[in-house]
């Protein structure tokens, strides 16, 4: 009798099983809330205000109604990853990605600068776009070009989304400028706009640096054992590619070139969008239905084909989308169960003894849990900073501290926890799934918490302001 390998739950099991333990803890948490008050906008915790309230456990009827709820809670999300996939499956249809992806690969086997190169330049670029304005969404559909482009230079499907996903999540990390977090966090927290901004950028460079080596180091094992990867069968069937297909040489038509610049022009207005004119999920989702029209139309795709073809990639990532709904649902359990402020208190009162480095670096710690319950970086600087900045004074680290160990908290735990939607939208794109992402990037993340713990003492020792 032969000894069955046991295997690993789908993502939206997993995703599920986590909905039923947040939902037995709302029965053992007490239930307790801050006041809230509005502040530029935005309903912000009142410091001091949180109280018990009465428990409000969940229960089966809830945990049932959390899925649809969360789908709805997140549709504008799903919706845009929907998009996404029925656009880049009109511009694959096109052939004018499969033509730059082979003349790259080409240059890369030519040119030893590309070789050296291709991925330090690659995620410094995505990683620049998530320390200034705060990239995150915006990665999802790269992740159709580069996961190819990764496998035709003999990496795998890992590589292609730690080239663009991590490497933003990185900037994210360590922002410089990113106004969705540390701008909003330093409103909160009262301190000038974007100030400190000489060690962030230090940081920020640091922890670049350290992650194109952590990547580059992968990839090379990968292509020169290609079995060690994780997706190494996965990618077989998901991501094929034959000998004959790694370098290829082809005289690029007028039509795919013309599809390429519109898909250029597409990235400038995209960038243009969010940085000068606010754009998001709903702005940049007909950006991009509007250039897989004409990109559609430049390669003389019929309105039959086109629409087909759009259909198509759409489905291909209902999965996904289900699963971006699920782990919505999470959030929404932990809210009506009324633990999520509770959790903060608790936590708010073990930062307020010890050292005040293990202060600032508990400050990280909780803010990464945070983060698991609230994937959000503007939504977790509403929640925590008026809690954290007036404690960081108590502990006697700077509010400047405070706010830097929330953005690593919320930036880092983004490339793990399951109920991040861009995260879940990336790993749908790519066909990975959750558990097997998991195990790969577990150990980076050990690497870039304890350089986040390190990070946070010199801004202790130095007082690192302003206050």
């Amino acid at each position: 009798m032969t000894k069955q390998k046991f295997k690993v739950p789908n993502t939206l099991v997993l995703i599920f099983c986590v909905a039923i333990v947040t939902t037995i803890l709302t029965w053992f948490i007490p239930g307790g809330e801050y006041a809230y008050e509005e502040k530029e906008g935005r309903e912000v915790a009142v410091p001091g205000s949180f109280e018990y309230t009465e428990r409000n456990p969940q229960g089966i009827g809830e945990l049932l109604m959390a899925p649809a709820r969360g789908i709805n809670d997140v549709s504008y999300i799903i919706g845009f990853v929907l998009i996404i996939g029925g656009v880049f499956s009109i511009i694959q249809k096109t052939g004018a990605i499969t033509s730059v992806i082979n003349a790259i690969a080409s240059a890369h086997t030519r040119s030893r600068f590309m070789r050296k190169m291709m991925i330090p330049i690659v995620m410094l670029v995505f990683s620049l776009g998530g320390a200034t304005f705060g990239m995150s969404e915006e990665v999802i559909p790269f992740v159709l070009v580069f996961i190819p482009l990764a496998r035709k230079l003999g990496y795998d499907s890992i590589t292609g989304v730690a080239m663009c996903y991590v490497a933003a999540h990185i900037g994210f990390a360590a922002a410089f400028l990113n106004p969705f977090t540390v701008g909003i966090a330093h409103g909160i927290a009262e301190l000038p706009t974007f100030s400190g901004m000489e060690y962030r950028i230090i940081i920020w460079l640091f922890l670049t640096i350290v992650g194109i080596l952590l990547i580059m180091r992968y990839a090379q094992k990968v292509k020169s054992n290609p079995e060690i990867s994780l997706v190494y069968e996965f990618d077989k069937e998901k991501w094929p590619v034959t000998e004959n297909d790694v370098v290829v040489n082809e005289t690029m038509s007028s039509r795919k070139k013309w599809v390429l610049y519109v898909l250029g022009a597409m990235l400038v207005g995209l960038v243009i969008g969010v940085t000068q004119y606010d754009w998001y999920i709903t702005e940049m989702a007909a950006l991009f239905l509007g250039v897989g029209i004409v990109a559609g139309f430049i390669g003389r795709l019929g309105v039959n084909q086109l629409a087909e073809s759009f259909i198509k990639g759409a489905s291909d990532l209902v999965g996904p989308a289900l699963m971006i709904g699920f782990a919505r649902g999470i959030l929404i359990i932990a809210q009506d169960g009324q633990i999520i402020d509770t959790i903060l208190n608790w936590l708010s009162q073990v930062i307020a003894f010890g050292h005040p480095i293990f202060s600032a670096q508990l400050m990280f710690l909780t803010q990464a849990l945070v983060n698991f319950f609230v994937p959000s970086g503007s939504g977790q600087a509403a929640l925590t900073m008026p809690i954290m900045a007036p404690l960081s004074d108590l502990v006697g680290i700077t509010r400047q501290t405070a706010v830097l160990a929330y953005q690593m908290g919320d930036g880092f735990t983004n490339m793990i926890v399951p109920t991040a939607p861009v995260l879940m939208g990336v790993l749908g794109l790519s066909k990975i799934p959750w558990d097997v992402w998991a195990r790969w990037i577990l150990p980076y993340q050990i690497i870039f918490f304890i350089l986040g713990l390190l990070l946070l003492i010199p801004p202790v020792l130095f007082s690192w302001g302003p206050f």
